[in-house]
């Protein structure tokens, strides 16, 4: 989990995943969104994958990269944890 919120620090890294959120993307594609080097594009790419917040498949001469929601989903599972539950007061130590 440490990887993913590593991966989650960086803003160019959160604007990947933001335009992952809406569909499926070749590097080239996502490149176009920023002013960076596609090198740096697909460091940030690397970094993603290997947090596991990103999945990536071949398809013919490109790879698609789209969001891994399960990783998605077990963040916000530790997040949510953090939550008062219903009816628990805050301890104000």
């Amino acid at each position: 989990m440490n990887s993913s919120f590593k991966a989650l620090s960086d803003p160019t890294r959160r604007k990947i995943l933001h335009l992952l959120k809406s569909k499926d993307l070749t590097a080239g594609e996502i490149a176009e969104h920023f002013q960076i080097s596609k090198p740096s594009i697909s460091h940030h790419l690397s970094l993603l994958k290997q947090s596991g917040l990103v999945l990536d498949e071949r398809q013919g001469q490109h790879i698609i990269y789209s969001l891994n929601s399960t990783v998605f989903q077990e963040l916000m599972a530790w997040f949510m944890d953090f939550l008062p539950e219903k009816g628990e007061e805050k301890n104000e130590d």
